[in-house]
């Protein structure tokens, strides 16, 4: 089968102006383009034929050394589309041709006491789809049947794609702020997770506020569309104070600045896996004080997937994607890094 592989950090170079931020190599195309042998199910797992897999943020911190990657080479990709065309031993949810999806959570131990609570996610043996087992960047993939999830027919697979992703661990995000219709959201950084967020937000009745970066246009005009009450630059004051904020991107400064307009009482999450840079300081009378919570989100785990994907169909979500061939996969990840993808970037494969 062909598939992408990762095969040594480095830090990708988007233009010819770009200057080194690490002590990484430098590198335009991190990912290799080759031939490799089929995977083959073992007990209780099923192979899929990927049709689509979404392109996420998390692959350039596994690619620019952000994320520990435990085996080299590996294949990324956990926003995975396709259809079960063979089944290991034990293996009876899924029926052969069946359309699943794949997210980032690719096993847990199961027998923890986060497992067993609820919280796979925080499982010490949790494990990343495209990280510590090959991801959907590929042809193929296996996967133990249970960390599959049937996709909604409502939605094709390049829509689908980013819902397994950006759309699920908005999902998680969102709950964990605990908002409620008619309370204002502040929704920092719009890109893949955060415009199929604010779907979510504004179903439930939410004002939204959105935050980009500056010049951002695209992004903007993408808010309004898709129902923001006010949209401006990090940084800026909006109208209101905020009850709650999710946090979408890669950089620190936009935590400080969202605590600065929250109310009081109100939850700031952090929907990254890694910063590029830290959070600045915080001066705690100007910024946490008056009960105000900072909360990070970890992974997602089934529950999250299962109770998502039949909202989205439900509310009617629609992703805005940008469709790349699977050989084109560096091309996707360099216009991600500069902020120029507009909604999520998909690699259709086959």
């Amino acid at each position: 089968m062909k598939a992408m592989l990762l095969k040594r950090q480095c830090e990708i170079k988007t233009d010819s102006s770009y200057v080194p931020k690490t002590e990484l190599p430098i590198c335009e195309e991190p990912l290799d383009l080759e031939d490799v042998p089929d995977p083959t199910p073992g007990p209780h797992q099923i192979k899929i034929e990927i049709s689509a897999c979404g392109v996420c943020h998390t692959e350039l911190d596994e690619i620019e050394g952000r994320l520990k990657i435990p085996k080299y080479p590996v294949i990324p990709g956990h926003e995975v589309v396709g259809r079960v065309v063979e089944k290991g031993r034990g293996a009876d949810r899924l029926e052969i041709g069946q359309r699943v999806g794949v997210a980032w959570i690719y096993e847990s131990c199961r027998n923890c006491r986060f497992c067993k609570g609820g919280f796979e996610n925080l499982c010490n043996h949790f494990k990343g789809t495209g990280l510590d087992a090959d991801g959907g960047y590929a042809e193929y993939m296996v996967v133990d049947e249970d960390f599959a999830y049937p996709i909604p027919e409502g939605f094709s697979d390049t829509e689908a794609a980013p819902l397994l992703c950006a759309g699920v661990i908005g999902y998680r995000a969102l709950r964990l702020t605990g908002i409620k219709g008619g309370e204002i959201l502040g929704l920092y950084g719009f890109g893949a997770s955060a415009h199929i967020t604010i779907q979510v937000a504004v179903h439930w009745g939410c004002k939204v506020f959105v935050f980009t970066r500056e010049g951002q246009r695209e992004h903007q005009e993408l808010a309004k569309f898709l129902g923001a009450a006010w949209v401006g630059v990090t940084g800026e004051s909006p109208p209101e104070r905020l009850h709650a904020a999710i946090d979408f991107t890669p950089v620190g400064e936009p935590v400080k600045e969202a605590l600065k307009v929250l109310e009081k009482g109100g939850r700031v999450v952090v929907n990254a896996i890694r910063k590029v840079n830290y959070i600045p300081e915080l001066e705690y009378s100007q910024y946490l004080w008056y009960e105000k919570e900072l909360k990070s989100v970890a992974n997602v785990t089934r529950r999250d997937a299962e109770e998502f994907l039949p909202l989205a169909e439900e509310i009617g979500i629609r992703p805005e994607v940008r469709l790349f061939p699977l050989e084109s996969a560096n091309e996707a990840l360099r216009i991600l890094k500069m902020g120029k993808m507009q909604g999520a970037g998909v690699l259709k494969i086959g």
